[in-house]
């Protein structure tokens, strides 16, 4: 017999965990080896039991999908991990695929993709849908919003006006307006509210 593909799930939602694992399990060439909680039990468990493919959830405690991924193929580049999340934007799938991850896979997905793609990237292949490549396209063409500019929407998002935004940042108003008109023409909008959230949406920010 070969060898099972030894999976390591990584889910901050228990129920949610307990149904891919119980999913994987059900597969006569799989076995869960470890599961995590959030991202810095995934870097810690995917070091010690070294598994052939990884799901990763995008958005956890203490350490981000994107970061455990990008963490993760820093001392193991051959790692393969898959990106199963709910999160769709634009911003969210560049990041995680820019980490590193082969597949970007949203939680809704029949459970014979999910099986048939972690298949798939154990083979060593990529695998892409055609909605997430049409919205990493979209990304790769958008005016890209800097560090400060993110800074900046959280900062509008948690409710500061821009007196306050620039004792956060020890920067001028002069320069937060600036920032915030340069925001408004990137998304094509009129108002901070839009701006929030178009930027909620796309996974540039997140509450």
């Amino acid at each position: 017999m070969t060898k099972p593909i030894r999976v390591l799930v990584a889910d901050d939602h228990p129920i949610v965990r307990e149904g891919i694992v119980s999913l994987i399990t059900d597969q006569p060439d799989m076995i869960v080896v470890a599961e995590a909680e959030d991202g810095q039990s995934a870097i810690e468990l995917f070091s010690q039991h070294q598994p052939d493919v990884t799901l990763m959830d995008l958005r956890m405690p203490n350490v981000s999908g994107s970061e455990a991924i990008a963490r993760i193929r820093r001392d193991a580049p051959s790692a393969r991990i898959i990106i199963l999340t709910t999160y769709d934007g634009d911003e969210d799938i560049y990041r995680g695929l820019q980490a590193g991850a082969m597949s970007y896979l949203l939680k809704d997905v029949p459970r014979q993709e999910l099986i048939g793609t972690i298949r798939t990237v154990y083979a060593g292949r990529k695998q892409i849908s055609g909605v997430v490549a049409e919205k990493l396209i979209g990304r790769m063409e958008s005016e890209t919003i800097s560090d400060r500019e993110c800074e900046v929407l959280r900062l509008i998002a948690a409710g500061k006006n821009n007196r306050e935004i620039s004792q956060a940042l020890k920067i001028s108003e002069g320069t937060v307006k600036s920032h915030i008109n340069s925001i408004l023409h990137k998304f094509e909008v009129d108002d901070r509210t839009h701006a929030v959230v178009l930027a909620l949406k796309r996974g540039i920010i997140g509450l």
